[in-house]
């Protein structure tokens, strides 16, 4: 006998035909964001409501800023994976009311609204304020690291830059001293050799010079780093020995009873210590 759980065909035919709606229990926090998203002023927090008279019609800030927060409600940063989502999530489904905006779009709206979504957060401590969610006065403050797009090899401090110098020096030692002894054997052999060496001393040359740019731009930094492809992230330690992340360190209170965030703020400071002024 067959005790399995089973499902219902794919090609079933429904005489009454279910709602979206349906799926989305009434405790689902996806109607708490919907509900939430409705109730602010979004021109009065920096976004367009406006369409533009010409050109392809747009999604309404509120449609992305649902997409955003039900993203980081579930830990969904991604701009392709939002597209993903909003095309085979019920959740969002529901929620963005089938919309799916594509990735190019969904970071465009992120870049263009930053300043708007940091408000937004302060919305939600207003709201939580009124509805006297935050009546203890007990709170619970501390940092996490998180890195940025720039990786370690992208970040310079100056003895970072020195300990590199030094290595290229000795290469540079090393590629002369094997051009002078190949030059001394008038074969094709050596030539080829001597050649492949040049090539190498011409990409150390060119990085010694890049080394030494890099050196310049330091002296006007005020933390003596500079990252390449993320300029604001700094290199910092983190809790495992001899580890750490080019990032960000993101210090948030939170409420002791209901675990709410009740503030945030974001640095390129490594350390907590001056984070709580």
């Amino acid at each position: 006998m067959n005790r399995f759980i089973k499902g219902e065909a794919r090609s079933q035919a429904t005489l009454f035909p279910e709602r979206i709606d349906d799926y989305i229990d009434e405790e689902n926090p996806v109607r708490v964001v919907d509900v939430f998203v409705d109730s602010i002023d979004l021109p009065a927090l920096g976004f367009k409501t406006i369409p533009a008279a010409t050109g392809r019609p747009s999604y309404h800030p509120s449609t992305m800023l649902k997409l955003f927060i039900y993203g980081y409600l579930n830990r969904i940063q991604s701009s392709r994976r939002l597209e993903r989502e909003a095309g085979r999530n019920v959740e969002l489904m529901w929620l963005l009311g089938r919309l799916a905006p594509d990735f190019k779009t969904i970071a465009d709206f992120r870049k263009n609204n930053g300043k708007g979504i940091r408000k937004v957060c302060g919305e939600f401590v207003q709201i939580c304020r009124k509805l006297n969610l935050f009546v203890d006065a007990f709170v619970a403050i501390d940092g996490s690291k998180f890195k940025g797009v720039n990786t370690r090899d992208k970040n310079f401090t100056k003895a970072k830059i020195k300990r590199r110098l030094e290595q290229i020096d000795e290469s540079i030692a090393r590629y002369l001293g094997q051009i002078a002894s190949a030059d001394r054997h008038d074969t094709q052999q050596s030539h080829h050799k001597i050649e492949r060496l040049e090539t190498k001393l011409g990409k150390l040359n060119a990085e010694v010079i890049k080394l030494n740019t890099l050196e310049q731009r330091l002296q006007s930094s005020p933390d003596k780093q500079v990252s390449l492809t993320d300029p604001d992230a700094r290199s910092m330690a983190t809790s495992g020995k001899g580890t750490g992340i080019v990032g960000y360190n993101l210090q948030a209170a939170v409420d002791a009873k209901h675990h709410l965030i009740v503030a945030h703020e974001v640095t390129n400071v490594g350390n907590d210590r001056s984070a709580l002024y």
